[in-house]
């Protein structure tokens, strides 16, 4: 398996991989293949990485950028992040988070956040900071992983994109 930086012929496979990655979960709206589409067609997707093996694309994660009310820059929303249903359980989750997390520290990133499974994000060092809040999501499930000793405090909002119905 690699992981690479997305190239354009790879949006229909990151379409099928998301979707049938995120089919079955519950809590889902079925939107994540838009949400992608619309970072991808606003420039949003400041990182977008694939995971692919012998077969073709099984895997997929994007970041983006953030705002911050405090006015902080530099953090970016990680997701969606996707597995095929049948290569789920063999790390390539993890090492699509542990990649794209190390490029964007090179970026100069101050640190990332996401909603999700705080008992899967904590091995990557995500936790919950009461200082920065998002509005539509339960706090529980919005981590923050800052690459500074300070955390942003205020509310953050993921870029528009992640609105995306269709």
């Amino acid at each position: 398996m690699i992981i690479r930086k997305e190239i354009t012929s790879d949006s229909e496979a990151i379409d099928s991989v998301t979707a049938a990655a995120f089919m079955t979960l519950a809590i889902s709206r079925h939107t994540e293949p838009f949400i992608i589409r619309a970072l991808r067609a606003a420039g949003a997707l400041t990182l977008s990485l694939v995971a692919e093996d012998e077969g073709g694309v099984v895997g997929h994660i994007a970041f983006s950028p953030v705002a911050i009310s405090d006015g902080t820059t530099g953090w970016y929303g990680i997701g969606p992040v996707s597995v095929l249903p049948a290569h789920q359980r063999q790390g390539i989750g993890t090492a699509l988070i542990n990649r794209g997390i190390s490029l964007i520290k090179e970026k100069g990133g101050q640190g990332c956040a996401l909603a999700g499974d705080p008992n899967y994000y904590k091995r990557f060092g995500f936790r919950n900071d009461p200082a920065l809040t998002h509005v539509e999501i339960p706090q529980e499930f919005f981590l923050v992983l800052p690459f500074t000793p300070t955390v942003p405090k205020g509310t953050l909002t993921f870029h528009p994109g992640f609105g995306a119905e269709h």
